[in-house]
């Protein structure tokens, strides 16, 4: 009886023995929660009756549980900042490693039916480039991609974290149907503000090296020369074609990204995903969009070449393209397309969602 008759503070009851352990906080106690000094008691009786008249000293440690959960809980969405910076690291670094399997795709796809097909295929494409131009003959058209590949990533992953975050749950986690959505928004921006115009540059410099007497000596000059002949609207030939393609590349990656981000977590959305998980999933959402949308490519790479004059609009393209060559002309360049693809989206995925994580670590975001 002695023992139960020894006087004791509430710092020293009930969560000290642990049955309220969690919810104890070391530090100060909020002012209002303070329990005065009368308030120590002797006897099992009197502490139910300081436990009851204080109810707030234990109410308050609820919301901390609360708020804790949901800010480990999940995905949390990331700073529009971060997503613009991050994007464009990526960005910059995949098109330097993946530029050849694109030069190649590009070949392939204006080697039209209308006249003698210049190469027989992936191998004698890259042959006979090598041959002509040397190595860096596959690099040709490179500074026109690199120079809006920074940015289109950019812009993709910046719209979908701002179009994603309102979109979250409590946890973090996005619906796989809204990340559809969020995705063609992400893919329909960057169509509009980068793709279209460096697209079109890409493909008139590299179609122009196949002719024998190539007009441009690089990509300023390339730049300023298509804008005197045809004006700032010469580089927005294939609009279409090109919002067309983007908003559904970015549907279908984003989509099939985001659903087996969520099959793979589960009922843990707190679990982490290795580099090499996030490189198979993005390179399994690369395939899908390639699969998913390569007559598009074809349509938007003939109504961005130096004959688009051919073609009334992209519908008129589409036409002459299935009349003339058949439907299989719809997935020339499917092959090396899907090579580029796969790797350009794996590499874009790990390399964003590692350098988001570094930034977190110097760039402290609400």
């Amino acid at each position: 009886m002695s023992s139960l008759l020894k006087p004791f503070s509430v710092s020293e009851g009930p969560c000290e023995s642990g049955g309220l352990k969690r919810g104890c906080s070391t530090s100060t106690p909020h002012p209002q929660s303070s329990i005065p000094k009368s308030a120590q008691y002797q006897g099992s009786r009197t502490a139910v009756a300081v436990m009851s008249s204080a109810p707030e000293v234990y109410q308050s440690f609820t919301p901390r549980r609360t708020l804790a959960a949901a800010a480990i809980g999940g995905r949390k969405a990331t700073h529009p900042g971060k997503a613009i910076l991050a994007g464009g690291i990526a960005g910059g670094i995949e098109i330097c490693i993946t530029f050849p399997t694109e030069y190649v795709k590009t070949q392939l796809q204006l080697d039209g039916r209308g006249h003698s097909p210049r190469y027989r295929g992936i191998g004698d494409c890259v042959k006979l480039t090598v041959q002509d131009h040397g190595l860096r003959g596959l690099y040709r058209g490179l500074s026109s991609l690199l120079y809006g590949s920074i940015p289109k990533s950019a812009v993709r992953f910046g719209t979908f974290e701002i179009l994603s975050s309102p979109l979250r749950d409590s946890t973090g986690r996005l619906d796989n149907t809204k990340s559809l959505w969020c995705g063609l928004g992400a893919g329909i921006a960057e169509a509009i503000v980068v793709v279209c115009p460096m697209e079109t540059l890409k493909v008139k410099l590299i179609h122009d090296q196949c002719s024998l007497q190539p007009r441009y000596r690089g990509f300023f000059h390339g730049v300023r020369e298509i804008i005197r002949d045809q004006g700032v609207r010469g580089t927005y030939q294939g609009l279409t074609a090109t919002v067309l393609k983007q908003g559904s590349n970015q549907a279908i990656r984003f989509y099939v990204m985001n659903s087996l981000r969520n099959w793979y977590k589960g009922d843990d959305p707190k679990a982490q995903m290795n580099p090499v998980v996030t490189a198979i999933f993005g390179a399994t959402a690369g395939a899908a969009s390639v699969f998913g949308n390569t007559p598009l490519d074809v349509v938007k790479t003939r109504m961005q070449g130096l004959e688009a004059h051919r073609y009334r609009n992209t519908m008129d393209c589409a036409f002459q393209i299935l009349k003339q060559e058949g439907p299989q002309a719809f997935y020339k360049g499917t092959v090396p397309r899907l090579g580029r693809v796969c790797l350009d989206v794996a590499i874009v995925f790990v390399i964003y969602e590692e350098v988001v994580k570094m930034m977190n670590n110097v760039w402290k975001t609400e």
